[in-house]
């Protein structure tokens, strides 16, 4: 008997593929092996991204170390006129002689009391510094070039808010609470110098609303069109504050606090405007270029 020639299986005979084909597979293999994600390589990026963290809370702590530091030393210089500005601020209520101490410390804690509130005042540009520097990284060069005009605008308006309180607020409403109900009253220093310095720091605090909104909408984060769409939840929400600032609800004082907030909102408006056009011509001439 003749032995059988065996017969190959077409189906398992791997086709002859023409050179150019030949190529096209060795890329694609190429580009899948160059592809696969080494998780030593994994492991390296995600220490890399969290090293980068450890970075910014680095220079956070940096940044607040510096505030701290600027704070006691400010407050350190003002020691030097802290008694002239308790004599200042003692004037809405009569002077020193309206009040009365019950405390043996009380003094002393309304001289340290005083002298913080000049030092963040004196300090302020300082603060406001430190806070913007570490916002910047993560800004265009258009936008920290005007994160330096907000320092001494929100330094100004900060005063402008303190003086506000002192000239227009507490000659209002230190007066109106002392002869309430017409009880003889005298009130401890600690008690006094708390509500005053509170009352300036918030309302200095609030007349930096303008400049936080134009600032937003600088960057693109608000509208003009939406500060005006949510007007009236801008009023309710300044009532709000206003009743938690001032120390009554009665109409007068909350009106003294709401009236330049409210103001303040407008002004803000006007300057979101003005910084949400620039930001769509700087737009417009980055796209046409």
């Amino acid at each position: 008997m003749a032995a059988s020639t065996p017969t190959r299986n077409p189906s398992r005979q791997s086709p002859i593929r023409p050179p150019h084909q030949r190529r096209t597979a060795q890329r694609s293999t190429m580009a899948t092996s160059d592809t696969t994600i080494d998780p030593a390589a994994a492991d390296t990026e995600d220490l890399g991204e969290r090293m980068t963290l450890l970075d910014h809370l680095r220079e956070l702590r940096d940044r607040l170390i510096r505030i701290v530091i600027a704070l006691v030393v400010a407050t350190a210089a003002s020691f030097i006129f802290s008694d002239y500005l308790i004599d200042v601020l003692a004037v809405p209520i009569g002077g020193r002689m309206a009040l009365e101490a019950i405390d043996v410390t009380e003094n002393m804690g309304v001289f340290i009391r005083v002298s913080l509130l000049a030092g963040v005042t004196l300090a302020m540009p300082i603060l406001i510094y430190q806070v913007l520097a570490f916002i910047v990284p993560g800004l265009t060069r258009a936008e920290r070039r005007m994160l330096w005009y907000i320092i001494p605008g929100a330094t100004f308006l900060f005063v402008c808010g303190v003086v506000f309180t002192y000239f227009v607020m507490l000659p209002v409403a230190v007066p109106f609470l002392i002869s309430f109900l017409g009880i003889p009253t005298k009130p401890r220093p600690s008690t006094y110098f708390g509500f005053v310095t509170r009352m300036m720091l918030f309302v200095g605090g609030a007349f930096e609303t303008p400049l936080i909104m134009a600032f937003l909408s600088r960057i693109g984060i608000i509208t003009p069109q939406t500060l005006s769409k949510y007007r009236r939840y801008a009023i309710v929400l300044i009532a709000v504050l206003a009743a938690i600032i001032t120390p009554t609800v009665d109409p007068l004082n909350m009106s003294l606090v709401m009236a330049p907030l409210i103001v303040l909102y407008e002004i803000g408006v006007v300057l979101s405007r003005i910084m949400y056009r620039k930001r769509q011509r700087g737009s417009t001439t980055a796209l046409s270029g």
